[in-house]
């Protein structure tokens, strides 16, 4: 079977846009979302551009990432761009004492999205609406030119013994998730869209982002609970990882979602790189489509430099008796990459395409990507064809004679 056809937009859908303060450098990794009761489709993307009055130690201008809004009535062909604003936005504090937010039960909890929002998805849980973001406390540098983290991080987070640990002292990610009220995102309500809800991963036990959940519960363990795709950066922290040091893609179910960060969340290593184009990593790239049977269509993403960067491809996992999913077709061919010149490498060595959105939209998968870390671009598949493709491998990626 030939592998599906998938059109590329010819040209970015999104560009930095310049004379925008926080979208002048970067705008990429974009979520969509249809409109339940029209064609729209919504879009959230990750922009971002130097921050000179957040600058904190005078060694780098800070890149805090926000997170801005477009939409598109011609099924993603054209976008019409909010700039005027960014639809979310970090706090930026560095007092200890402003560094809390109020969550959706009116609890008062660390703000982990102060610093940086990145990398969106949207997805819907028991008929809500959630958006989840990997977040730093503080944000970088100009991070393309090398590991830039801590250069806006406060002398008192410096310590280890800081009131908000590793997370704050090393300024690695950690995924936060939000309720998103859509009908005020369509108004373009921003103040009224997002609710803190909780984080999904712990920032001192792991790095950990391209994270978010199923929509349906599953049966583990005896109990219906929600369950998450996440891809810490040492896999090994779990005892379902152990072994495992590579950043890899791994499951956890909880019967509350705010315990995903407790020790009442199970976990399970779901696949670690086996194939040349997955060497340094793998992780999960847009939320879960259902197929039906208990079945799911898995996007993820590989990383291996110099040859490939970042790609794209798909698995199918099954849902087991009282115990997690399973994979049972992963592709073992790299089906998206960076071809076109303005997704090749500028800023970044590395080349880069990697989705953060997929929609089904009667036959049609659409899908939103960045491309070399800067733009925005869209892509077409037939689902069919998509899903076609990945049931001729097995398991382990061989092709089913």
């Amino acid at each position: 079977m030939k592998k599906p056809i998938i059109r590329y937009s010819i040209e970015p859908a999104i560009v930095p846009q310049e004379g925008c303060e926080w979208a002048n450098t970067m705008v990429l990794n974009p979520a969509i979302v249809k409109d339940p009761e029209s064609n729209v489709i919504h879009m959230l993307f990750r922009a971002t551009g130097p921050w000179s009055q957040k600058n904190l130690k005078g060694l780098s201008d800070p890149y805090p990432i926000f997170l801005g809004y477009a939409k598109s009535e011609d099924n993603g062909e054209t976008w019409n761009v909010d700039f005027t604003r960014p639809a979310l936005a970090p706090a930026l504090e560095y007092e200890i004492d402003k560094l809390y937010v109020r969550d959706d039960e009116g609890n008062r909890v660390v703000n982990h999205a102060n610093g940086c929002i990145e990398d969106p998805r949207i997805f819907m849980v028991e008929e809500e609406y959630y958006l989840s973001t990997a977040c730093r406390m503080f944000p970088p540098g100009p991070y393309w030119e090398g590991d830039k983290r801590k250069d806006n991080v406060p002398d008192w987070a410096m310590a280890e013994d800081n009131p908000f640990g590793t997370a704050a002292y090393n300024n690695d990610t950690t995924t936060v998730l939000y309720k998103l009220d859509l009908s005020k995102l369509r108004e373009q309500d921003y103040d009224n869209a997002f609710q803190y809800v909780c984080t999904l991963t712990d920032g001192n036990v792991a790095d950990n982002r391209d994270v978010f959940l199923f929509s349906e519960k599953m049966l583990i363990d005896g109990k219906m609970q929600y369950v998450m795709l996440h891809r810490p950066d040492n896999p090994s922290v779990f005892e379902a990882g152990k072994g495992v040091h590579k950043p890899s893609i791994c499951l956890a179910a909880a019967e509350n979602i705010k315990d995903f960060v407790t020790d009442k969340a199970t976990h399970k290593l779901l696949a670690a790189g086996i194939f040349d184009w997955e060497e340094e990593r793998i992780g999960a790239s847009f939320p879960p489509i259902k197929l039906g049977n208990g079945e799911w269509l898995i996007s993820y993403h590989g990383k291996q430099l110099p040859d490939y960067g970042y790609t794209q491809s798909f698995m199918i996992i099954k849902e087991q008796e009282n115990t997690f999913p399973e994979i049972i077709h992963r592709c073992s061919k790299r089906l998206m990459y960076a071809k076109q010149d303005w997704e090749l490498p500028d800023k970044f060595l590395c080349p880069c395409l990697f989705t953060t959105g997929g929609i089904v939209m009667e036959d049609e998968l659409i899908m939103s990507y960045g491309a070399a870390d800067q733009k925005v671009g869209i892509a077409w598949a037939c689902f069919d064809e998509i899903v076609d493709y990945i049931r001729t491998f097995d398991e382990k990626g061989n092709p089913i004679d």
